[in-house]
């Protein structure tokens, strides 16, 4: 067992499946908003299709595309990091080769697209389009803050949309855009992360967010009309939810902020929580427009997801600083 576990921490830091949950938890709302909401109309793959199967397939799309942005992340930086001493990195830091880079990329990539085949071919465009705006973001987005902000968190909006293009309740794929600009410039400024955010990427950022905004907006229009950007089936009070863990997610970034200050550790904070943020907003906008069943189904996955993802964190952690006694 521990062996195997030694040949799996390489990979596990390569890839960061340990926070790729909240991803994962993007695609499953979807799919369970669309399937136990009637008033959605769905794709017949989503209403009809076993479920079991369809919360698979997402699974395997939205890690395997998390993990392949992670494992992009590390191999094209590999020089940058070594010459800068980054510490975290698999690569720098002797945990993985270069050569498991290549592979972890080409792998993950290929479970991406297999689990997208699940919702037709339609959910296979837009995964091979987020793949490509996953290699821009790395080549070029995260050295322009205010265009980087942007295309992560269009990434994140496009990447809950793989299996149903159609959903016409918008405003949770809005919300997850919105978090995941909110944290991707957090994690910058309050991490003191380099390039720093100047006045002109941070006004950028802004427009683009606006722009992407209002595009959401007149595509929920186009779906329902007037009712497009809050749906007569959706409960004014579900948004109290989502708004209810946003204020939740404030105060422990505050906390956290009390307690470490600014700098890389705080950024880590940032990044880690907001990436599994998404999970409770799911939750949320289920228990708020009163789909129980759905929501049941959501927040069991969500405990067992966390559980799973913590062990493995742990895990690898104690192989490579495995306790010790004193004498």
């Amino acid at each position: 067992m521990r062996k195997t576990l030694i040949k799996l921490a390489p990979m596990l830091k390569l890839t960061r499946v340990t926070t790729a949950f909240g991803a994962v938890a993007n695609l499953w709302f979807i799919i369970l908003w669309s399937r136990f909401n009637e008033e959605e109309l769905g794709t017949v793959v989503i209403k009809d299709q076993p479920l079991i199967l369809l919360l698979a397939g997402s699974l395997i799309a939205g890690v395997g595309l998390y993990a392949f942005g992670m494992s992009l992340n590390d191999l094209l930086d590999v020089h940058r990091d070594r010459a800068l001493g980054k510490v975290g990195s698999p690569i720098v830091d002797g945990s993985a080769s270069i050569e498991l880079a290549v592979c972890m990329v080409a792998a993950t990539l290929m479970l991406a697209v297999l689990g997208a085949m699940v919702f037709g071919s339609g959910a296979l465009l837009v995964t091979l389009m987020l793949a490509c705006a996953i290699l821009i973001f790395n080549v070029l987005g995260k050295f322009v803050p205010g265009f980087g902000m942007v295309l992560l968190s269009v990434i994140y909006a496009g990447h809950m949309l793989i299996p149903d293009l159609g959903v016409q309740f918008l405003l949770p794929v809005w919300l997850v855009m919105t978090h995941a600009m909110i944290i991707a410039g957090l994690a910058q400024h309050l991490g003191r992360r380099s390039p720093p955010i100047s006045k002109r990427a941070a006004i950028f950022a802004s427009v683009g967010w606006l722009m992407c905004s209002l595009i959401l907006l007149a595509l929920a229009i186009s779906r329902m009309g007037d009712d497009g950007l809050w749906p007569y089936y959706v409960p004014i009070t579900a948004g109290l939810y989502p708004l209810g863990f946003m204020t939740i997610f404030a105060l422990m970034i505050y906390r956290r902020y009390k307690k470490n200050g600014l700098g890389p550790v705080l950024g880590e904070k940032i990044s880690r929580y907001g990436a599994i943020w998404p999970a409770l907003y799911a939750c949320g906008w289920l228990a708020g427009a009163g789909l129980w069943t759905a929501f049941a189904i959501m927040i069991s996955l969500t405990v067992i997801g966390f559980a799973v993802m913590t062990v493995l964190r742990e895990l690898y952690t104690l192989i490579e600083h495995p306790v010790g006694y004193r004498l």
